[in-house]
């Protein structure tokens, strides 16, 4: 039996998990999303994602389960962004940040049974640099991927791992045969 992905599971297995040992809500938000820090207005730390995508959760989510205690104080975790239409050199340090998060978010995917697409974030970037760059990328993503199967991955993502693959029942389905380079 296959359970249907529901962004509502999704908040509800991460907030039961890190809302009180970590102090952090998953919030659905609007048109981007956030990290916000705790403050005067909000006791606590709120991963806000984008549209109620559930792609968009994951992703979020996978940035939060990197980010160590210094970054979980900052805004977007004191990353800069640069928006789509970035140059070449922009683009390649976009993908160096992106590498971690998105090895987490494919293997948090497949625990939960959904595809991963790897993405440049870049549709209005310089079509030439942007594909010259995504078969370099998608390497690196899987080479991170592999190593976090191989070493294991970072606490916080190993327990939503391990929580995911529970609600799901995909246990006997996950392994690394979903982690070929020609998957991404």
């Amino acid at each position: 039996m296959t359970i249907p992905l529901d962004i509502n599971d999704l908040m509800r297995l991460f907030n039961g998990l890190f809302q009180e040992t970590e102090n952090t809500l998953l919030v659905a938000g609007g048109d981007e999303p956030v990290y916000l820090p705790a403050d005067d207005q909000h006791a606590q730390h709120r991963l806000i994602f984008a549209h109620g995508f559930y792609e968009s959760a994951l992703h979020e989510i996978s940035h939060w389960c990197i980010a160590g205690p210094e970054r979980r104080k900052q805004v977007d975790f004191g990353y800069w962004y640069e928006p789509d239409g970035r140059s070449a050199q922009q683009q390649r340090a976009f993908e160096q940040v992106e590498v971690k998060p998105q090895a987490v978010e494919w293997i948090l995917s497949e625990a939960c049974g959904r595809r991963f697409y790897v993405s440049t974030d870049n549709l209005n970037g310089d079509p030439a640099a942007v594909e010259a760059g995504l078969a370099r990328f998608r390497q690196a993503v899987w080479v991170q991927a592999c190593h976090y199967l191989e070493h294991g991955l970072p606490p916080r993502a190993e327990v939503l791992k391990k929580a995911l693959l529970d609600y799901y029942q995909r246990q006997s389905l996950f392994g690394v045969h979903l982690f070929a380079p020609e998957r991404i």
